[in-house]
């Protein structure tokens, strides 16, 4: 990482307030971190690997702080990597950022047949959600050694499934639509036809690729695999209220066609004027956005045996819209999508008959050209909104739209006396001496800056009857 690609980086935090999914910034003014053990894990299975930078202080605005030993902490991270199985891959160098001194350290990507790459002392794998590291759940662990072989889940014979658990009326639409595209289509009858494009096998059971797109009720079969909607009024996180939930289910047709009604009917809207003097109704997102992004989740989720119990999931909230599906992407990257016509299904023969298959309003659940995406960014462009973000962790693909808002100021203006002192004390509990003799600031003025920190909740103040008062960080004991 060249010194200009450092610093773009370091801009990106600052603008996002936050770590990302393949960048973890650690302060370790204090010595290495123990939290580097899974983040090494989390990265090593992460896409891609990632990146580690040691001697930035995230909640001061990432300003950089005073490494003690550049030396030892480089060895520590070597020396913390070989602690896996497989051994994490590191390369540690030395940069600057705003002239003092950090650790960069790039983490590889496991190889794919070794992962998950696991802490060799407790047995744990680790995954990157966002900016935080989790512990491997035993789903998450199958899904890594499922992503090994090639994906065929779509071929596979539904056990108990007849043709009579299809609807002939989307199979019909879905018939006359294909011998259109397709001349060498054309001539077969119905049954040759479904068995020659996988609907069927050649005793006529369903394939799970026909019964996903033309089933009945493919539930029957695979209870989860529907799609969970929910609008999130205040902050997300555990016990959060939810408005207007739904589970959306059915063939792939109708469900896509549910999940539009439903974002109709839930997504904020706006009246904005346009160039000719008319005024319009806009949704928070595009629905045109949300459409693609949507039939991307149905079609492409992962469908192996691991993933059976988990559905899509859609989480409206006031700032920004997520879409999660089972399964990370297979045969791209992330930095690829919606720059490029690149495709690498998962489910091939799903997404074949998809192309052909019509929802209830008359519409082809996807195109099958790769332009899926690119249509979302144009759109969100359009609209004025920040382009689309996605996270690849291997087990779960996430899609992020966000919202306008203004960024996040850090708690404390860096650079300014107030700034220097909250910086200074990322490296532990600090009495006034100490902060006067480090920082060369007087003492009267050290502790009106601590009386405010204190007020505002950011730092505390512990000792007294015959003990040192000293101050740190809220959060950091």
């Amino acid at each position: 990482m060249v010194a200009e690609n450092l610093d773009a980086l370091v801009a990106q935090l600052r603008a996002t307030g936050g770590d990302t999914l393949d960048v973890e910034v650690k302060a370790a003014a204090g010595g290495l971190p123990q939290s580097l053990t899974p983040t090494l894990s989390a990265l090593a299975n992460h896409p891609g690997g990632g990146t580690i930078i040691l001697g930035l202080d995230e909640s001061n605005g990432f300003q950089p702080v005073s490494l003690p030993n550049r030396q030892t902490l480089k060895q520590g991270v070597a020396s913390k990597a070989r602690g896996f199985v497989p051994p994490v891959r590191v390369t540690v160098r030395d940069a600057e950022v705003e002239g003092t001194p950090v650790i960069v350290a790039t983490v590889h990507e496991c190889d794919l047949a070794d992962k998950p790459c696991r802490v060799a002392s407790t047995g744990r794998a680790y995954v990157r959600v966002y900016d935080g590291d989790y512990e491997m759940s035993p789903q998450e662990q199958q899904a890594f050694v499922a992503a090994r072989r090639p994906p065929h889940a779509d071929r596979q014979v539904v056990e108990g499934a007849t043709a009579d658990d299809l609807d002939r009326d989307l199979l019909a639409e879905w018939a006359q639509s294909a011998r259109a595209r397709s001349a060498a289509l054309a001539r077969f009858s119905d049954d040759e036809l479904h068995r020659r494009t996988g609907v069927v096998d050649s005793d006529q059971r369903p394939t799970v690729a026909g019964v996903l797109t033309f089933g009945i009720h493919p539930q029957q079969w695979f209870p989860r695999y529907v799609v969970q909607a929910a609008v999130v009024p205040g902050t997300s996180g555990p016990g959060s209220r939810v408005d207007e939930p739904a589970v959306i289910d059915g063939p792939v047709p109708r469900m896509l066609d549910a999940a539009m009604d439903w974002a109709r009917r839930t997504f904020p809207r706006s009246v904005e004027d346009t160039a000719s003097g008319h005024v319009r109704d806009r949704t928070l997102f595009p629905l045109t956005a949300f459409r693609e992004l949507i039939a991307n989740a149905l079609i492409h989720r992962d469908l192996s045996a691991w993933s059976e119990t988990l559905a899509v999931e859609v989480r409206l909230m006031p700032d920004r819209l997520t879409i999660v599906n089972p399964g990370g992407l297979y045969g791209v990257t992330v930095d690829r999508l919606g720059k490029e016509s690149v495709s690498s299904p998962r489910n091939s023969r799903l997404i074949t008959l998809c192309q052909d298959a019509r929802t209830p309003d008359g519409n082809r659940v996807v195109e099958g050209l790769s332009t899926g995406l690119q249509k979302v960014a144009a759109t969100l462009a359009d609209q004025g909104l920040p382009s689309a973000r996605y996270f690849d962790s291997g087990s779960r693909f996430t899609a992020l739209l966000t919202a306008r808002l203004a960024p996040k100021a850090p708690p404390v203006q860096p650079g300014t006396s107030a700034g220097r002192v909250y910086a200074e004390l990322v490296a532990g509990p600090l009495t006034v001496v100490e902060l006067e003799t480090r920082l060369q600031l007087k003492g009267p003025n050290i502790r009106k800056i601590l009386r405010e920190l204190v007020a505002r909740g950011l730092v505390s103040q512990t000792g007294g009857r015959g003990k040192p008062t000293v101050y740190q960080r809220v959060g950091s004991g």
